[in-house]
């Protein structure tokens, strides 16, 4: 499985998103390449959500749909939303479906990107 954080703490593959630019634009492009696949969103709150990604913009806004809590006891509001918008700033980590990741086209692009960054 693939992590994606805005911060540096997980334990497998991590990938740190920045602030703006060409990382983020790389980042942007992976995620628009997974529309209609199952996602589980972790927020900085704790709430992990899964569901179907729907959509996502320049920003790492997420929408997804059918969506579940991991924790329904402890969210029981969250039951009867189908449907979210997350601001990318609350993300904490995106898991992904493994299969679905090419990890050597992503590990490619983000040598190219940093060779970029270097000149």
């Amino acid at each position: 499985q693939l992590f994606y954080t805005r911060g540096l703490r997980t334990t497998r593959a991590c990938a740190e998103a920045p602030a703006r630019g060409a990382s983020t634009m790389l980042f942007y492009s992976f995620f628009k390449s997974l529309v209609g696949k199952d996602v589980v969103v972790e927020l900085k709150n704790d709430l992990s959500i899964c569901g179907t990604l729907h959509s996502v913009d320049q920003y790492l806004n997420i929408k997804l749909t059918d969506i579940s809590v991991a924790d329904p006891e402890k969210y029981p509001h969250m039951l009867s939303v189908k449907n979210c918008f997350i601001r990318g700033s609350v993300v904490r980590y995106v898991q992904l479906p493994a299969h679905e990741v090419d990890t050597q086209l992503l590990q490619d692009a983000a040598r190219k990107e940093a060779l970029q960054q270097k000149q």
